[in-house]
Order: structure tokens, then C-alpha cells, then sequence
């Protein structure tokens, strides 16, 4: 079965290059807008954000034992608490897509029962209370709102649907785990391992910190202008102007960096704490350093080194393919040309908002700016929740790492529930505002 899956994709790989029109301006400016976006994804997130979760990811499957997770997490584990506990996980975690993937990995692989851990799937980058002050802030209150209250829902509805449906193979799965031998007594008090896991999560947090990207620019030439950064590469910089009304510029406007004199952020509480985001972060990675040279033995830290490199075997490849192949699709179908597919409030308006949102891949609180050029482009606020509630818990990168964790059957349902709910309730609340 592995061979025949890896001469699928060797078919289609030789097919599209066989066939892709390279002379094609539109074809070569996409596939740069590819690699413009893993070299971005590169800098910008895989050493601050993927890789510590994947450390984290192999700390829970080293560390919490099976019956841990199992007893609060499992099938059998007090609902209201296992799937409250899933549901407001993003509010602690604030990361995209991506970093979550590890962490559900882990705990679902640990005897984690489907309906919680698929809520805490979606829930992760989707519950996170920046992202819904900014969506409030920037895009209306109605809007932050809704997305609030729509993505708490959502994280309780789609676990509990999860479960339901696929009720049969989790009892199967269920009985497997509970015939497994007893795990061994932990050699660490319950206190120990929740300050290690707790700064193991605030380095992610830290690390990953959010960048508004708002900046004001001092060019050689003299000009001093105040703008969005939308991708930083090695060479250059595109950025988005903002206007004397503070609204930004529709079109971005590519500077190389050896053109640019200064590049000051912005002053907000936020950029306050990204500027020394790397000395918290520091002082979360001593502070596990210590823990692990008193606390762990030599043994438990290669046990968690190799579960670690598992993890990202599994995982980093298919990301970095994901993100690829994103950038290429944005390319091809820019900002201008999706926002001609999502104005006013239909049902296919919201379907197709819903659709392209689980495609795109945001990081961590980017679906917002994209959404309020997408509103000033002629998207309705109905499709724009849709987007919303639907763009950072999925993402192409984040499909293709769910379905070699669930297989296609529990992907497919889980996209399509997240697709569906947020169609509807986009629809509902384009009505609604109208």
C-alpha cells in the first residue's frame, strides 16, 4: 500500500510538470508567489512556532501517561470537562494551524477520544482572544462578535459531531487502549510535570508572538511612508501603504531591502512585547533546562528526542509542500480575484468564503488584515464571518497533516463540517447585519 501511495504521488508529480506551461506569465508569477510563501512560512514560523510544537508533541506522548489523557480527554472522560477543556484551549495557545497539528497528534495518539481532540483541533488557532478584539476592532463589532461566539460553538459542535459519527471505530479503538498493560507509576509529582509542560507552552507562546507588521519605513531616497508589511524575504519587502485616512493601499508595492534606510514598528503593547519576545522565550527554555537536568533522566529526555523527531518526519514535509502549494493557488487566484467570488451575502457566496478559508493558510491572526481588503474589495459581512471562523483552523498544509493522522474518512467529515457550519452561520449573519 506505501509503494502504491508513493507511485501515486510520483504520477502526479510528473504530470504536472509534464504538462505545467511555464511560458505562461501568469503560471511563472504564481509558482515565485509559491516559493515567496515557504520562504516566508521558513523565516517566519517553522523555528519560532512549528518546532517547538513538535518538541511539545513529543513531550506529551514521553511524559503524560496514556491513562492521564485518557481520563480527561478519552471517550469515556466526563464530557462537559473534556470537551470544555479542548474548547478554550486557543485562548492559552493563540498559535495557527500548524503548531496546533503537533500537539493534537500527541494527545490523540496518547488514547485522546475523537470528539475532544477534534475540538481542540479547531479550537486551537480559532479561539483566541486577540484575533476576535482585532476582528471587533478592525473589521466591526459585529463581526468580532459573532466570530467569538461562533467559534466556541463551533469547537463543541464539531467535537460532539466527530464523536457521533464516528461513535463505532472509536469504541473499537476505545477497547484497544483500555486492554493495553497499566502504565508505569510516574516517576514525577503531578506539580513537576505541569510547570514543565506550562513552560513549555509559554516558550511557544512567546516565540510565536504575534507582529502587527505595521511600520513606518525611512528610505534612502528620503521618503519616510507608514505601511503593512504583507512578506519579508532575504532580498525585499512588500509592503501596503497606509493612506492619510488609515485605511491601507489595495495594491502592494515591493521594496528591496538595501533601497530601505530604517524600518521602525509600530509602539503598542503588542510590538512591546514582540521586541523581546526571544528574552521570554529564554527564560522559558532556562527555565526547562533546569527542570530536565533535575527532574529527568537520560533515558526519558532521548525517549521524548526521538518521539520528537518522529513527529516532525511525519509533519514538516507535508507543511512545507502544503504552504507550496498555497502560494501557487494565491498566485493564480489573488485578493482582487477572490473577493469577485464573495461580494454581497448568497449562500454560494458564504460557501465559496468557507471553502477558500479552509483552503488558505493565515498565520497567526493574518486572516485578519486579508479579510478587511477582501471587505473593501466588495466582500459582504456574511462571507467574511464565514472566512473567519472557517480560514485558521484549516488550511491546505493543515488538511494534508490531518488525514495522515485520521485517514481521508474523519478528514473529509471534519473539513466538511467546519466548511458547512461556517457556510450557514455566515449566511445566518449576513441576513441578519443586512
Amino acid at each position: 500500500m506505501k509503494g502504491l501511495k508513493k507511485l501515486y504521488w510520483l504520477v502526479g508529480i510528473f504530470i504536472v510538470m509534464y504538462f505545467l506551461p511555464l511560458g505562461n506569465p501568469k503560471v511563472s508569477n504564481a509558482i515565485f508567489e509559491a516559493f515567496k510563501l515557504l520562504q516566508w512560512y521558513v523565516i517566519n514560523h517553522t523555528l519560532a512556532c512549528v518546532v517547538p510544537a513538535m518538541f511539545i508533541a513529543g513531550a506529551i506522548s514521553t511524559f503524560l501517561s496514556q491513562a492521564s489523557v485518557m481520563r480527561y480527554l478519552g471517550p469515556d472522560a466526563n464530557r462537559p470537562l473534556a470537551y470544555t477543556v479542548a474548547s478554550v484551549s486557543g485562548v492559552i495557545l493563540a498559535v495557527c494551524s500548524c503548531s496546533v497539528l503537533p500537539m493534537f497528534a500527541g494527545i490523540y495518539t496518547m488514547g485522546a477520544g475523537l470528539g475532544p481532540a477534534s475540538a481542540f483541533l479547531y479550537s486551537g488557532p480559532a479561539i483566541n482572544v486577540m484575533a476576535v478584539f482585532l476582528s471587533a476592532r478592525v473589521l466591526g463589532f459585529d463581526i468580532g462578535l459573532a466570530r467569538a461566539i461562533g467559534a466556541i460553538g463551533f469547537a463543541f459542535i464539531i467535537g460532539l459531531s466527530m464523536a457521533f459519527i464516528f461513535r463505532k471505530s472509536e469504541h473499537v479503538r476505545n477497547k484497544a487502549a483500555m486492554a493495553l498493560p497499566p502504565a508505569p507509576k510516574p516517576t514525577r509529582s503531578l506539580w513537576k510535570t505541569g510547570l514543565y509542560f506550562f513552560c513549555m507552552i509559554m516558550f511557544l507562546v512567546f516565540s510565536d508572538w504575534y507582529n502587527t507588521n505595521d511600520v513606518t519605513l525611512n528610505l534612502k531616497s528620503g521618503t519616510t511612508m507608514k505601511a503593512s508589511i504583507q512578506y519579508a524575504t532575504q532580498d525585499f519587502i512588500e509592503v501596503k501603504e497606509y493612506k492619510a485616512d488609515g485605511t491601507r493601499a489595495i495594491d502592494a508595492l515591493r521594496l528591496d531591502r538595501k533601497d530601505i534606510a530604517k524600518i521602525t514598528p509600530e509602539d503598542n503593547f503588542v510590538m512591546r512585547v514582540h521586541a523581546m519576545k526571544w528574552y521570554l522565550a529564554g527564560a522559558m527554555l532556562l527555565a526547562i533546562l533546569i527542570m530536565l537536568k533535575k527532574w529527568f533522566t537520560r533515558a526519558e529526555i532521548k525517549e521524548w528526542m526521538n518521539a520528537t523527531w518522529d513527529f516532525g518526519m511525519m509533519i514538516i514535509p507535508l507543511l512545507f509542500g502544503g504552504v507550496f502549494v498555497t502560494g501557487f493557488i494565491g498566485g493564480i487566484l489573488p485578493e482582487k480575484g477572490v473577493a469577485a467570488f464573495v461580494g454581497g451575502n448568497a449562500f454560494l457566496s458564504n460557501l465559496v468564503a468557507s471553502v477558500i478559508g479552509s483552503l488558505w493558510y493565515f498565520a497567526t491572526l493574518t486572516e485578519i488584515p486579508i479579510t478587511e481588503m477582501l471587505m473593501r474589495l466588495g466582500m459582504g459581512k456574511g462571507p467574511a464571518l464565514a472566512l473567519l471562523l472557517a480560514g485558521p483552523a484549516l488550511s491546505l498544509p493543515s488538511i494534508l497533516v490531518i488525514n495522515k493522522i485520521l485517514k481521508w474518512r474523519k478528514t473529509l467529515v471534519f473539513c466538511l463540517l467546519v466548511v458547512g457550519f461556517s457556510t450557514i452561520v455566515g449566511y445566518i449573519f449576513g441576513i441578519m447585519v443586512h
